[in-house]
């Protein structure tokens, strides 16, 4: 056996790669119910409510007054799994479990130069589960990944048309693995769901964002923002089942270590703009660069594994792109309507554990003005995936081809803003 690549051990190496919030790679774009009526274009630059903290710092110096807001995002995807050549046809159906994603942003101007503001939200997660007698359960089984960043800002109003902005992100991360012998219960006399590994870990560590905001005028701005790689330095219990990590092993005396494994959170940057032509109607649109070419490897290390290394799984990830266009109605004082469209690239190749794919959203949402001080929002988008094809190497060393049957997905939002 190749200890570089422990066959066996393969899908703890995806313990936070699976994917079930439906972006580019495991990240999480949910973060507003007003942005994901607009499949969130322009979010750099649109500053209609606090949770454009999220997505540039320099924004709150649009604000005169104090907010708060805070969001809620229900996301029910459909992603099935089938087999190509296998005899008969094995197919795993919803594989990604229904998600719910909070957000909350809070914005304090100072004066009409300095503002600061705090954000809680997520960029990053994960959860996936196969059925635990899966026939492939030592390629997939459980997989949950939560991450909350914390997130204090200042920004400075340099002059009437630049603005800049900058804060630091203080993120959790909680993560377990569960994968099952599946196929490989046959050569061993076991329940097919019996535990081959397991692993949990939670760790806290640190990034740092920043932002720009150029307004040309009123109508017509432009925003850049750029949020940092943070490395997730994971220590957690890894238990292996059968013997090839850690010596002495087996399915009836489970061996358990400390092991230590760092995951990359690639950097994020966005540019954004926005046009209001008309008093009643605006358009906006986003690019937005994801630095998947830096998550290269998956290394985990224990003094109790075999050369110390637990496993060592090689990625093949690439930068990608999100392209985003979207037009906003002022219907009247109370109402105002939006609409987007975004296209997600495709971060890696897909595996049973990351059944990534390029993307299609189609979004819609509506903000109802109460009074001067309440607003809601509300958002819906529907979310296409490509079909893709893709080939896993078994533990027995046979290439195993499968396809993403469906890998759709409808996502509701609701948003409450107050301002004092």
């Amino acid at each position: 056996m190749d200890r570089k690549i422990a066959p066996t051990l393969l899908p703890a190496t995806c313990i936070f790669l699976s994917f079930n919030t439906f972006a580019a790679g495991f990240q999480v774009n949910e973060h507003s119910a007003s942005g994901l009526g607009r499949a969130f274009a322009g979010e750099a630059a649109i500053a209609d409510n606090a949770a454009s903290l999220a997505h540039n710092p320099a924004s709150m110096t649009r604000f005169d007054r104090m907010q708060i807001a805070g969001a809620l995002t229900l996301l029910n995807p459909e992603v099935d799994i089938e087999t190509l050549n296998t005899e008969p046809p094995q197919r795993y159906n919803d594989i990604a479990p229904f998600a719910a994603i909070p957000a909350s942003y809070f914005i304090q101007p100072v004066n009409d130069q300095w503002a600061w503001g705090l954000a809680l939200f997520s960029s990053y997660g994960v959860a996936t589960e196969y059925p635990t007698e899966a026939h492939f359960g030592s390629l997939a089984g459980k997989t949950d990944l939560l991450t909350i960043n914390i997130n204090p800002n200042l920004a400075w109003r340099i002059n009437e048309h630049l603005s800049v902005g900058a804060g630091v992100s203080l993120v959790y991360a909680d993560a377990e693995l569960k994968r099952h012998f599946g196929g490989l219960s046959t050569a061993y006399g076991i329940s097919p769901s019996q535990d081959l590994v397991k692993m949990t870990g939670d760790t806290w560590e640190w990034g740092w964002n920043a932002g720009i905001l150029w307004e040309l005028n009123a109508n017509h701005r432009f925003g850049l923002n750029y949020r940092s790689q943070v490395d997730l330095d994971f220590s957690g219990e890894f238990v292996d089942s059968q013997g090839a990590s850690i010596p002495g092993a087996s399915s009836d005396t489970p061996q358990k270590t400390t092991s230590d494994l760092t995951v990359v959170l690639p950097a994020i940057a966005e540019f954004s703009g926005y046009h209001q032509f008309t008093s009643q109607w605006a358009l906006h649109y986003s690019i937005q660069w994801t630095q998947w070419s830096e998550f290269k490897e998956l290394r985990a290390t224990s003094k109790e594994c075999r050369n110390s290394l637990c496993l060592l799984k090689e990625e093949d990830f690439d930068d990608s792109f999100r392209y985003s266009i979207g037009a906003t109605y002022f219907l009247s004082p109370q109402w105002t309507l939006r609409a987007g469209y975004s296209y997600d690239e495709q971060a890696g190749a897909a595996t049973l554990s990351i059944p990534d794919a390029s993307r299609y959203w189609y979004a819609t949402g509506a903000t109802y003005r109460y009074t001067s001080q309440w607003s809601f929002d509300v958002g819906i988008m529907y979310i296409r995936g490509k079909r893709d094809t893709f080939t896993e190497t078994y533990v027995d060393g046979q290439e195993y081809q499968f396809r993403s049957a469906k890998s759709d997905a409808w996502a509701g939002s609701a948003q409450v803003n107050y301002t004092f």
